[in-house]
């Protein structure tokens, strides 16, 4: 009797708990109340014991101590700083010798990773501001090492400021043009597929600064409407639209010829450097060493299945072979930009045995040994400790899902600094004697703390108890993680939200979010799930409206080793709708959910699958969404197409199976989102496949967002998509209740 009393008694309680549970609102998940904290613009000291970090405000650059986490000192203040007036900063970048500072202000963004700014130097000692140059904004600035000079950019152009004479100014560079010469910059395809701002260095020495040159003349154009639109409000196009025009190469065309030149900071000569490459082959980074007459660069064939490193002497121009790695189908763009140099070593990662590992080489090229070896992937490089001999990186050793820290001694004895499963990530200290550990899980929110190098817990920085708190007051599900095989015995990873009140004798519909592309991941254990980050907060704002939410991983995604990932080659979209057809099937079977209720939908390359899967030729799919999607792969860039695809002229099959060539086989309701300024995927994407549509005498929905990018952001946009794209899946998927 006393049994029954105390549960008739937990279960009101339950009940009341619901009933007084907030319910989601969109507006909050698209303003940021679930993101939490975070540690951002944090940078380790030269010290090895301490960083030193932006305020959350914008306010301040405090210093840190790694071995305990409190301030050591205030590095910078508005509120104090001598100089020119400032409410807040953008960011900042210490100079080697911590003297000074290059303090960012009024930050415009050009394309994903390249910005202008004003830049100010700050001095620490007079605690004084000065500005950079007074010729206009300037791009990715650089100390040199010695701290005493500073390189930058300006409309395509090299200047060096010398802050030994007063801060001279000497412009290093005279050709840069728009549209056809850069200096020191990436152009667009190179800064988007091989995730870099800047292409230049000093020499160890500060002597000598070396940079790549892109002549991007025989390029061709691509234009983009801009109108006057609302935040921001282009009044410049308040009576007449107005248009962007940039170099984009598309599959197959001509890409910028690259040349690496150096300048002798002394005696002003300029010479290019000699680098046996062809016409079309990219040069991805140039990396600085301790020798200040070796400059590493990298260079990769246009079918990226070969990358060279050669050490170029910036005096004699001569450059000289010392690693080669040929793998089989591409190297992977991770692969390139994880490359670590030390004083003595360099530190490669490579698929080469079909999972991502690390080798060591010393400075000629010799292979000293393999670091790692086993049937799992190195997922991050955070460097070789040449004092000790130790390799630090996180992999996914415990599944494709997990991810931990992990050090590798000198004597090959591997141990694991995280233990915890979910999903971690580090920041070490110059000295590789502490790191900062982020970890999270798909139900908790990131939670920062200091560890030693042993993997000892110091402190914890954040733990984000006050979003944890927020997030109690609402009735929220647990992400499960989950297998699905399908009909061939291919197994997918995924994740599945449902009701917080679900009954598994109920039939739900599904919606399915995926990205799909090569390398990606969004089945893991870590917080950041979901079509909107968070916690896959949106799915939980979907499953509180009647929704089941499914995430599946589809073959050619990352974390599970080189075949599983490039089995996709030469044939984009195939292999990946397949499996989230075949996944939906396997969804179809059971038991709590509708089969005529499924809907799929995916961002960039997720709105692609999206289309690849509705026009599959099994109808599945009671409705989808594709936002932003690349249609047609001849319209997408050289660089992320080929490396996958290889050209038109040499796989015309592979390319004409695309959204466009199947839209006659489109089953089920479609939306289609896009932003007229895409500077990525272009408009031009969804306008030639709305015209197949059109042909194919196909229904669709179609959203434009006014001068928005990729993202499809600014002011009120993000919450507009959303609950446009919610509310079609509830007249699709709902309606019919």
């Amino acid at each position: 009797m006393k049994k029954t009393i105390v549960f008739i008694v937990t279960l009101l309680f339950t009940v009341l708990q619901v009933s007084a549970a907030n319910q989601l609102s969109l507006d909050d998940i698209t303003k940021g109340k679930f993101r939490g904290q975070s540690m951002a613009a944090v940078q380790p000291l030269s010290d090895g014991e301490t960083y030193a970090q932006l305020s959350a405000d914008g306010r301040q650059v405090v210093q840190y101590s790694f071995a305990s986490g409190k301030s050591v000192a205030t590095l910078f203040d508005v509120a104090t700083v001598k100089g020119d007036r400032l409410e807040r900063i953008d960011g900042y970048t210490m100079s080697p010798d911590c003297q000074r500072m290059l303090i960012r202000t009024n930050t415009h963004s050009i394309y994903r990773h390249s910005h202008t700014a004003t830049y100010y130097i700050y001095s620490l000692r007079n605690n004084r501001i000065e500005p950079l140059s007074a010729g206009g904004p300037q791009q990715t600035p650089l100390w040199s090492p010695d701290g005493q000079q500073i390189a930058f950019v300006r409309d395509n152009n090299i200047f060096l400021v010398k802050l030994l004479y007063d801060n001279a100014e000497v412009q290093v560079t005279q050709d840069g043009s728009q549209n056809e010469i850069i200096n020191g910059i990436p152009d667009w395809v190179n800064e988007e597929e091989f995730s870099n701002d800047r292409a230049m260095v000093f020499t160890a020495d500060s002597r000598q600064l070396v940079w790549v040159r892109y002549d991007e003349s025989r390029v061709p154009e691509y234009s983009m409407p801009l109108f006057r639109g609302l935040k921001p409000e282009r009044t410049e196009f308040a009576e007449y639209p107005g248009a962007y025009t940039y170099k984009y190469p598309v599959a197959g065309q001509p890409n910028a010829v690259c040349t690496v030149w150096s300048y002798d900071i002394q005696t002003h000569k300029r010479l290019q450097m000699q680098l046996p490459i062809a016409a079309d082959d990219y040069i991805p980074r140039i990396r600085m060493t301790a020798d200040p007459a070796r400059i590493a660069v990298f260079t990769l064939n246009r079918h990226q299945d070969c990358l060279r490193i050669y050490m170029t002497n910036p005096l004699s121009t001569v450059s000289r072979m010392v690693i080669e790695e040929h793998v089989d189908k591409y190297i992977r763009e991770e692969a390139i930009a994880n490359i670590q140099f030390t004083n003595q070593h360099i530190l490669l990662p490579s698929d080469r045995t079909g999972w991502m590992h690390l080798y060591l080489y010393n400075m000629n090229g010799q292979l000293l040994r393999q670091i790692d070896d086993g049937n799992y992937e190195v997922s991050a490089v955070y460097g070789y400790d040449e004092r000790t001999g130790d390799t630090y990186f996180a992999s996914h050793q415990d599944g494709a899902t997990d991810q931990r820290v992990w050090v590798v001694r000198k004597n090959g004895h591997r141990e694991c600094l995280t233990p915890k499963a979910g999903w971690s990530t580090a920041i070490f200290s110059s000295s590789y004697k502490y790191f900062i550990h982020t970890w999270s899980s798909r139900t908790v929110p990131p939670i920062y703390s200091l560890c030693t190098a042993q993997g000892k817990t110091l402190a914890t920085l954040i733990d984000n108890s006050e979003l944890r708190q927020t997030l109690c007051e609402y009735r929220l599900s647990e992400p499960e993680l989950m297998t699905i095989t399908t009909d061939e015995g291919v197994q997918l990873n995924a994740w599945i939200v449902k009701p917080a009140d679900f009954d598994p004798s109920r039939r739900y519909p599904v919606i399915m979010y995926q990205y799909g592309g090569p390398g990606s991941q969004q089945v893991a254990d870590r917080w950041n799930i979901g079509m909107s980050g968070q916690g896959a907060i949106l799915e939980q704002y979907l499953c509180q409206l009647g929704f089941v939410c499914v995430c599946v991983d589809n073959r050619g995604t990352g974390g599970r080793g080189a075949e599983f990932e490039k089995c996709t080659y030469l044939k984009l979209g195939q292999l990946e709708a397949k499996d989230q057809v075949d996944a939906a099937q396997w969804l179809a079977r059971q038991t709590y959910v509708d089969p005529a209720r499924i809907a799929i939908w995916g961002w960039s390359f997720g709105g692609f699958n999206t289309l690849m899967a509705m026009s599959e030729g099994r109808p599945v799919f009671r409705a989808g969404i594709a936002i932003a999607p690349p249609t047609s792969w001849r319209y997408y860039d050289t660089i992320y197409t080929e490396r996958f695809m290889r050209t038109p002229q040499e796989n015309a099959v592979g390319y004409d199976d695309c959204p466009i060539t199947r839209a006659a086989q489109l089953s089920g309701s479609l939306l289609l989102c896009h932003g007229m300024a895409d500077d990525n995927v272009h408009f031009r994407n969804t306008a030639e496949y709305t015209e197949a549509l059109v042909q194919a005498d196909k229904d669709f929905r179609q959203l434009v967002y006014t001068n928005r990018n990729h993202s499809i952001f600014g002011g009120n946009t993000r919450n507009h998509l959303f609950r446009q794209c919610i509310s079609f899946f509830q007249k699709e998927l709902l309606s019919s209740e």
